[in-house]
């Protein structure tokens, strides 16, 4: 573990004109390392060495195989280094050591899949009649800036930089400050697999300061966000000034629409995954869950004992899959979902299990159950980002649309049931970018990923996360 980790730009190792700041390791509440911190003038420096790739054309000027080539070998170095960077991702972030491997893979995949894609973007011929030949052409934007959220932060640089790189743009990465060091792999894969400098840069910076100075950058060209609201209607106002495109994926407040014909010691696994994965600090958390009020008492129990049954700790003592949780990411973010917990407490929902910090070092809370919560209450609607499960009764079919889509939020949604005809019924109705059935958390890289409402816009994963990196270009020829 180095004491000081610098930024990276124009293919260089470099201080920030904005000083340090402290890592803090989640797992122990101690300072892990220091990491520079960028500052406007670096930001300037990293888009004008991304502009200068660009307007040089040597990334779209490559055969698109040849380009995906490079993407898909920048995943195989994140695999033949995965057993260091697991330890480091643990380390910044707090997740369990198994989690951190998991992580890596699917970063790995996102390199491995934007990679095949590289050549499947192609034009169409638009038929004008005869002595006209008319066809689209597709257009990297040029310099995409891509500022991370610190819940994933390998897995979520690798979703937009693969994807950027792929359809040949020029990247320019905000990384966490809370979560910055493991970043430091994409620019050693960039380099190992003969980018040129400049494709990749990699900055630290408060988002205040160099997070501003690059979504409102008049040489960014289009923006990739993922984190709140507030900074994400920020970064798009920043952006609108320049009239720059952006994808922004802003979290939810998502729920799991569990019927009375559903199977229930099948769905104990789902709130494992659903709401303790991360430690509930995953945007499409399985926060809610509205269930039948024949059920409820039930699921209830169910949901208790999945969460008593997580062993709790340090996630780099937990390097074996299973029934286990880490910190979360800070004190901060801990003692922001132990207040939500008190605050619904007093108006009127109950603590079932946990809810409560940890009498251990570090960042941790219990996983929490929480009964008895209305549809208006805080808890119900506001993202709480931690392991806090929310359950809430129904009637029928009617009132459980209608506190699913209660929210400002549609990111995904699910319905658990044996019933086809309700199920296609709750993925009409859910008003939610994606809808799981039966499974949270199913589908993967290959399917399209994002919101409604204040979930955001633009899709991510998937082949509509193509058309994000590029511009649409029409080609009318006269034949005389």
């Amino acid at each position: 573990m180095k004491d000081y980790w610098q930024n990276y730009v124009d293919g260089d190792w470099v201080d920030g004109g904005a000083g340090r700041v402290d890592v803090v390791n989640p797992g122990t509440g101690e300072v892990l390392a220091a990491q520079a911190l960028a500052d406007e003038a670096d930001v300037d420096r990293a888009v004008a060495a991304a502009k200068r790739v660009h307007e040089s054309g040597v990334l779209p000027a490559m055969r698109p195989v040849e380009r995906g080539r490079l993407v898909q070998a920048m995943g195989r170095y994140l695999l033949e280094h995965a057993d260091e960077l697991a330890r480091l991702l643990t380390l910044e972030q707090g997740k369990p050591l198994w989690e951190a491997h998991k992580e890596i893979q699917g970063a790995a995949r996102y390199f491995e899949y934007y990679g095949n894609q590289a050549e499947t973007v192609e034009g169409r011929s638009i038929p004008l009649g005869q002595g006209y030949f008319d066809f689209t052409h597709y257009e990297p934007y040029g310099v995409s800036a891509q500022i991370i959220p610190w819940n994933y932060p390998l897995e979520m640089t690798a979703r937009s930089l693969s994807a950027g790189l792929a359809t040949g743009n020029a990247c320019v990465i905000k990384t966490p400050e809370l979560t910055p060091l493991s970043n430091y792999i994409f620019a050693e894969a960039a380099e190992a697999v003969g980018l040129p400098k400049g494709a990749v840069n990699i900055l630290c910076g408060w988002g205040h300061q160099a997070g501003a100075a690059l979504s409102g950058h008049r040489h960014v060209n289009q923006i990739v966000f993922t984190g709140s609201v507030k900074t994400g209607i920020a970064i798009a106002t920043a952006a609108a000034a320049n009239v720059v495109p952006c994808v922004l994926e802003l979290g939810g407040k998502s729920a799991a629409i569990v019927h009375d014909d559903a199977d229930l010691e099948a769905f104990e696994n789902d709130i494992r995954w659903g709401i303790y994965f991360n430690s509930g600090q995953v945007c499409s958390a399985m926060s809610r869950v509205i269930v039948h009020e024949s059920r409820h008492d039930e699921l209830i129990g169910r949901a208790e004992a999945v969460a008593k049954s997580l062993s709790v700790g340090p996630g780099i003592d937990r390097g074996e899959a299973g029934l286990t949780m880490g910190a979360m990411v800070s004190e901060a973010q801990r003692d922001r979902a132990a207040g939500m917990v008190s605050d619904a407490e007093r108006q009127g929902a109950r603590v079932v299990t946990g809810g409560r910090k940890m009498n251990i070092p570090g960042a941790f809370l219990e996983p929490t159950v929480m009964a008895d919560v209305r549809p208006e209450m805080t808890i119900a609607q506001e993202e709480v980002f931690g392991p806090v499960l929310s359950v809430l009764p129904f009637k029928d079919e009617e009132d459980a649309y209608a506190i699913a889509n209660g929210t400002e939020y549609g990111l995904v949604g699910g319905v658990f049931t044996r019933d086809l005809d309700r199920a296609t019924r709750a993925a009409q109705k859910i008003r939610a970018g994606q809808v799981f059935v039966n499974e949270w958390f199913a589908g993967g890289v290959e399917t399209p990923f994002g919101g409604y409402g204040k979930s955001g816009y633009g899709r991510e994963k998937g082949r509509e996360a193509l058309w994000n990196y590029v511009q649409t270009k029409n080609v009318a020829i006269s034949i005389r």
